[in-house]
């Protein structure tokens, strides 16, 4: 497969609108595409009250009204369809067992191969909550890796594989992790008050062109989705081993998580996928010897890359979009990006944490 083409340069507000690219109208209607669609909201309960899971283009809503399972209700509220489980289906063990078969059922008969095809199937599964901004509850441990709870008190209303959540636009949630280095005694700021360190340098990988979606794009230093029985940190020991060999103490000594960024993306095929990525920074110090070298396969190399040549990087459009996001985070969390050097900071600042349009679902 090809590399992928460096692009002109483009303002960091360019870069946030290709991966902050969906906004929920008030009707729930996708608009200022070539087509439109409707959005159907879809609910754990079937009560236009219950909470909101996420929001449905209309061919997933026609396949599910297809369904002979008894597992679904649709109704409609100020003209907006509405979809949920049935309301005989009660607990997460439930949910999940029924979003199991159909997953799997779709993807053995061929619906929508570019999404869910043997090729696309990851195999992971991803927990669903009933508040997106509520607490990460989903099981833990060896609760999480076996069959599902019946306890439905937690904000974890059930788990479906990761790459259909797209069919039904639901939150999901990652980590990344930029590992970088500097010496903050070479530290300067310009005329407009901002941070030069000539001495920063980030570890940036290139994804491997088997990768299921962005190959040979850069990424950042160490990502990946939190699926159930994991917690964000414990994700981020695992990927930075997996994807990066950085050792668990490593991560444990020196990482810091710094907060999230989330953002409305909306696939060029169509799916929608708001996501939430949790950000850890990795200062590797000037006597630490680190190298980061590829394990799993996911990687096809790294680079320490000076944090100018990053940037140049960033505004070419090589970087994998909500890993731009991230690293555009990271200058402003280092004070390289301010509102002095920055003239669309604000609207950087809040697309990059944004609320998926999430009351109007």
């Amino acid at each position: 497969m090809s590399e992928p083409e460096p692009t002109p340069p483009q303002t960091l507000l360019q870069i946030v609108a290709e991966c902050d690219n969906f906004v929920v109208p008030p009707s729930a209607s996708v608009s200022g595409k070539a087509e439109e669609e409707a959005l159907a909201s879809w609910h754990l309960f079937p009560d236009a009250s219950s909470p909101a899971l996420g929001l449905i283009r209309p061919i997933i809503l026609a396949q599910l009204k297809l369904e002979t399972t008894n597992s679904w209700k649709f109704w409609t509220h100020n003209n907006v369809d509405k979809v949920s489980f049935a309301d005989h289906i009660k607990t997460p063990k439930e949910r999940s067992s029924i979003m199991k078969e159909l997953c799997e059922r779709w993807r053995d008969q061929g619906l929508w191969p570019g999404q869910i095809g043997p090729k696309k199937w990851r195999g992971e599964m991803y927990p669903i909550y009933r508040h997106p901004f509520g607490k990460l509850d989903a099981p833990l441990g060896s609760e999480g890796n076996g069959d599902d709870i019946e306890d439905d008190s937690r904000n974890y209303a059930f788990r479906m594989e990761r790459s259909a959540c797209a069919l039904f636009g639901t939150v999901t949630y990652g980590v990344h992790m930029t590992v970088y280095q500097d010496d903050p005694e070479k530290a300067t700021r310009n005329e407009q008050g901002a941070l030069e360190n000539e001495s920063c340098r980030i570890w940036v990988p290139k994804r491997a062109k088997t990768k299921q979606t962005w190959p040979g794009y850069l990424d950042n230093s160490v990502a990946g989705g939190i699926t159930c029985g994991i917690t964000p940190f414990e994700c981020a020991v695992k990927e930075a081993m997996e994807e990066a060999s950085i050792p668990e103490d490593i991560v444990a000594k020196y990482a810091k998580s710094v907060g999230c960024v989330s953002y409305f993306y909306r696939t060029n095929a169509g799916w929608l996928q708001p996501e939430v990525e949790y950000v850890f920074h990795l200062r590797v110090p000037l006597e630490v010897q680190l190298q980061l070298t590829p394990l799993d396969g996911e990687v096809e190399s790294f680079e320490c890359l000076p944090l100018k040549e990053v940037v140049a990087k960033v505004r070419s459009g090589l970087f994998k979009p909500n890993c731009a996001i991230v690293i555009i985070d990271f200058l402003i969390h280092q004070g390289y990006l301010t509102p002095e050097n920055e003239p669309d900071f604000l609207e950087i600042m809040t697309r990059i944490h944004g609320r998926f349009g999430y009351e109007r679902w």
